[in-house]
């Protein structure tokens, strides 16, 4: 019988934040004082690069692109290591996965995020929460992934920890407490002081592996005192018994305190903050404490859920010795075969054993299982729930489910958020032999990431490809080039537009053919209208169909075929042929012929009552509008809003960091957007940086939908 302790000893976690927070040289230091790795590489400089960033492209360019997992054992701080306020001993073992920062590499953290019980939210101690925080953090939120907030770069001016926690607190509105105080300012950031403990906290050593503990220093004992008791007054709210204790006077113990901080973080209630340099190597292990101490195990966290074709939504429990439920949350297509990472929720999984993938409803024999490091593997026989670990030479796609029995064939793991693609472009190559390269290239690419997508223009012929923006696409295009060899000739990027209604419309349509022995007919009769605001990014999807037929009078067996011809038209718009998005399909009334009437007759029927509701909804254009925060010095902030606002950017604000740089925050056009990194380079010397994620879908202006409608007939009438 496997023993429940080692689930109790696992921390599923991830480590997310806006680009260029630290994320990846934090990772490196939790792996260097884990004793995984003997010596640590930077992000950026010479040398093999971070363990965690292992492709070429991540270490050249000093971005992480692709999520990254290991496990690693922590063992507490001090010689005789740390017992846990849960029980927990000192052998902690964490999965962990480091995510992408840059908003183009979106769904490595929606998957990641999926199938982990905690996170690390990391911010720069100096910028607070960025763009790219709120993103991360609305992505916990959707997974209910409890977390910790780590403040890093204490040691760069303008450091600052107490307005990092009131950025918590006003802009992600967390209930954000510090358990820490910093110990000397930027440059002279030499500890931490524990505000659960009261004790001091110093990192010695060539690479601060030595942690010092000492008492508070005398200068700092009343600030101490200060954000102690803030804390206290958040903190017990979670024990009602060392609430009453606390108000009559009595002061919590240490071992109450960490108990109220665990509630806290597990409810999804309070965001413990901690502090530090993981480049300075100042702070990590304390880091660690927190997550060994707070973050949940497989046992503790929220149970996962399925769900069953006929039960609906069912919650399981984490039991190794019951029937294996997985899921695979991300695909590597490598030389020798697939690596499938995958996350157990229930049972064992062995090395050898047959298992069913629900989707598919085919078995698969699982050959060899690996515990990653990055990119090293450890082979293992036996894995159980709570674990993450990757099967070798599986073939399934992102989001399959597997499990031990086929009774269980009907059951799925709920799926993983996957954002619209808003930007493609044309690639082709010279000769046969290229091509066939780039097909298999991009065949990979497809099979790896859902924001990824491959399409062939049906009135052009050419190969078109779709992605989340300039740089993901550019990433993927550098990738055919070095990974098959294919020299590949890029189009123009252009924008993914939207069709959608503005108003209700009402439809009555009958298909009716007659020919030699039995015909087609089929009435449908409906309305048509928008999906309300709150509801299009509530449910996440583009098209809804409701069916409202009573009495029969469109029998059953037919309803499907309706629902497929209504959504059918939705690829192809009235006024430029894009794709129609934010409808909602009411199916009320209709009629059949009990031998004419066919699955056929009906999807005919609704596809053509479709196109004739949509011309008279008053069809609009839209256009996919980004969320661009642009980092500048103070001298070019005229020129950066002047600009901003020339690509029809509405300015939302703006603030002056620490640092004394200011974030102007706008909402502009993608289309306005290429090649705005050069000029943005060029207005500001140099000095100005932004970063740039989809915010929403808006209504073009008139003269923007006219002149996109009139170069869209161009080019068919061209490819024609």
């Amino acid at each position: 019988m496997i023993n429940n302790k080692l689930m109790a000893k696992t921390r599923n976690i991830g480590i997310s934040a806006h680009i260029d927070s630290g994320k990846t040289t934090l990772s490196e230091r939790i792996l260097f004082y884990c004793d995984m790795i003997h010596k640590i590489s930077d992000v950026r400089g010479a040398g093999d690069g971070a363990k965690m960033d292992h492709m070429e492209l991540e270490k050249e360019k000093g971005i992480t692109i692709t999520s990254a997992a290991t496990t690693v054992t922590w063992k507490g701080i001090g010689n005789a290591g740390t017992t846990f306020a849960d029980g927990v001993d000192k052998e902690t073992r964490i999965n962990l996965i480091d995510t992408p920062g840059h908003v183009d590499f979106t769904v490595e953290v929606e998957r990641s995020l999926r199938v982990l019980d905690g996170a690390v939210l990391v911010l720069c101690s100096v910028a607070g929460v960025q763009s790219q925080s709120i993103t991360v953090d609305r992505q916990m939120r959707r997974y209910n992934v409890p977390r910790l907030a780590f403040l890093n770069k204490m040691d760069r001016m303008g450091a600052n920890p107490f307005k990092g926690r009131d950025a918590l607190v006003e802009k992600l509105n967390h209930n954000a407490v510090l358990v820490q105080i910093p110990i000397g300012e930027e440059d002279g950031f030499c500890g931490v002081v524990d505000l659960v403990a009261k004790k001091a906290y110093y990192f010695d050593g060539d690479n601060g592996e030595k942690v010092r503990e000492e008492e508070c220093p005398a200068d700092l004992v009343d600030q101490m005192e200060e954000y102690r008791a803030e804390m206290i007054d958040k903190v017990a709210e979670f024990d009602d018994e060392i609430m009453e204790r606390y108000l009559e006077g009595e002061e919590p113990s240490e071992e109450e305190l960490h108990k109220c901080i665990k509630v806290g973080v597990q409810s999804l209630k309070l965001t413990p903050v901690f502090m530090g340099s993981a480049f300075k190597n100042k702070g990590v292990q304390l880091l660690l404490n927190g997550v060994a101490r707070y973050l949940p195990s497989p046992l503790t966290c929220a149970l996962p859920t399925i769900v069953d074709e006929k039960a609906g939504k069912m919650e399981i429990q984490p039991d190794p010795e019951g029937t294996l439920i997985a899921m695979a949350f991300k695909i590597t297509d490598e030389q020798f075969g697939q690596l499938t990472y995958t996350r157990i929720y229930r049972g064992t999984l062995n090395k050898g054993e047959t298992v069913y993938n629900t989707r598919t409803k085919k078995k698969v024999r699982v050959g060899r299982m690996v515990r990653m490091n990055s990119n090293d593997r450890e082979n293992i026989d036996s894995a159980h729930a709570g674990d993450i670990i990757a099967l070798v030479g599986v073939d399934c796609a992102s989001g399959d489910t597997f499990v031990a029995d086929d009774k269980d064939l009907n059951i799925s793991c709920e799926g993983i958020h996957v954002p619209i693609p808003v930007i493609e472009l044309s690639v082709s190559c010279k000769d046969k032999d290229a091509q066939a390269r780039m097909s298999k290239g991009l065949a990979k690419f497809l099979k790896e990431d859902p924001t990824f997508h491959v399409y062939t223009d049906e009135e052009s012929g050419e190969t078109r490809i779709a992605g989340m923006g300039e740089l993901h696409l550019e990433i993927y295009v550098e990738r055919l080039k070095r990974e098959f060899n294919a020299e590949v000739t890029v189009g123009a990027p252009q924008v993914n537009y939207r069709e959608t209604i503005r108003t209700e419309t009402k439809f009555d349509y009958t298909h009716k053919k007659q020919t030699g022995g039995s015909g087609q007919f089929g009435q449908v009769v409906g309305m048509l209208k928008p999906l309300p605001e709150d509801r299009k990014e509530k449910e996440d999807q583009v098209f809804r169909f409701n069916n409202e037929i009573k009495g029969g009078s469109i029998p059953n067996e037919f309803i499907g075929a309706c629902e497929k011809g209504f959504q059918d038209v939705m690829d192809k718009g009235p006024l430029a042929a894009f794709p129609v998005i934010n409808c909602e399909i009411f199916l009320q009334d209709g009629k059949y012929h009990d031998v004419d009437s066919s699955d056929m007759a009906f999807r005919i029927a609704s596809r053509q009552a479709m196109r004739q509701a949509i011309k008279g909804a008053q069809p609009v254009l839209l256009e996919p509008v980004m969320k661009v925060e642009v980092t500048t010095p103070d001298e070019y902030q005229g020129s950066v809003i002047g600009d901003l606002s020339s690509r029809r950017g509405i300015i939302q604000g703006s603030e002056t960091d620490p640092g004394g740089d200011v974030i102007i925050n706008a909402e502009v056009p993608l289309s306005e957007m290429f090649g705005y990194s050069n000029e943005l380079r060029s207005m500001s010397a140099g000095k100005a940086s932004y970063t740039m994620e989809f915010a929403r879908y808006a209504e073009c202006p008139s003269n923007i939908q006219e002149k996109v409608i009139a170069e869209r007939k161009e080019k068919l009438a061209n490819d024609d």
